[in-house]
């Protein structure tokens, strides 16, 4: 599996990541012996980039991943983790679920938005404390969607001064929407951006702005939600894309995708999950799994090779447009 540095760092990734938000519970349960097999086989398929984030089952998927990861040489993986959102105990004890906020949890805390100084550095120390481990790789400010001044102005000047002093080996962004992550690579001197669901097969509005900018500065993106939330994973009436149902002109879009693919003996999975690594300044994709067979069916999907016939066929068919900065 291919390992790449990101942006000016030291810290490397595979090519293939795993998100961890499914160990979290995120919206149905997992048992904690599903969760370690799910790591466990992502490390047998060669996979030593993690991510998590404290908003993934109000830390579940902290705690899991960290136990997990415990016995394994910690210079031989990268994790990563978010701030911005802090878990606060809810007084009393528990009130019902965390359902709502999509994660099948006993709700226990309360997230409270803050990308203060502080509160990145307070987000930072409780991360360690659930992960168990003595550092963490790369921390990306979660979802700074409605917080941009706090974030750009407190937060990222925060995560910049934890780099400096070594706690963390790079920083960046993590978000679903590219323009905010396009002024992060200008503006500041982040390694990488996680860019979600906005470079893929159905959406490739990553390539205006986004990745040329990060290819001219030497930066590095990461991608996920590949699968556009299913519709690209099993595409049929019914499937979700960006978290509702897709609409009918998305569903026809990704089912001629899917006939271009089968006529070239490759799913449309493995297309869907391909497709951002011919970018040059995409360092890696991560793929949401629950269990040992998700895992295992994304490494093996990671290792097939896709002909460039395939992507020529899509192009001519109208289905995918493209710049010249695809190799």
């Amino acid at each position: 599996m291919r390992h790449t540095t990101l942006g000016h760092s030291a810290v490397s990734v595979t090519g293939l990541s795993f998100g961890a938000a499914g160990i979290g519970n995120l919206y149905t349960p997992v048992g904690p012996e599903q969760a370690a097999a799910a790591v466990d086989a992502a490390w047998d398929a060669g996979i030593r980039y993690f991510d998590t984030a404290p908003h993934y089952g109000l830390g579940l998927s902290e705690r899991r991943l960290g136990e997990a990861l415990r016995s394994r040489e910690r210079s031989t993986y990268s994790l990563s983790t978010k701030v911005g959102r802090l878990l606060e105990p809810v007084p009393g004890g528990p009130v019902g679920d965390d359902l709502a906020n999509g994660f099948a949890v006993p709700a226990t805390h309360r997230r409270v938005w803050d990308f203060s100084a502080d509160g990145v550095r307070r987000s930072i120390e409780d991360s360690l404390g659930r992960l168990g481990l003595d550092r963490i790789d790369i921390a990306y400010l979660h979802d700074p969607d409605g917080h941009a001044e706090e974030a750009f102005q407190q937060g990222y000047p925060a995560l910049e001064r934890l780099r400096a002093e070594g706690v963390i080996g790079a920083i960046g962004a993590g978000m679903n929407q590219t323009a905010m992550l396009t002024r992060f690579l200008r503006d500041t001197d982040v390694d990488v951006v996680l860019c979600a669901g906005r470079f893929t097969l159905l959406d490739q509005s990553a390539l205006t702005a986004l990745l040329p900018e990060a290819a001219a500065r030497g930066k590095s993106v990461v991608v996920g939600g590949v699968f556009n939330s299913g519709l690209l994973a099993d595409p049929r009436p019914g499937a979700m894309y960006d978290y509702a149902a897709a609409p009918p002109a998305l569903l026809d879009r990704a089912l001629r995708m899917d006939a271009v693919t089968r006529r070239h003996d490759i799913p449309l999975r493995a297309a869907a999950l391909h497709y951002p690594l011919r970018h040059p300044a995409v360092a890696s994709v991560l793929v949401g799994t629950r269990s040992a067979a998700e895992v295992q069916d994304a490494a093996e999907l990671a290792g097939r090779t896709v002909p460039d016939d395939l992507w020529a066929e899509l192009r001519a068919e109208g289905l995918l447009t493209e710049d010249g900065a695809l190799s």
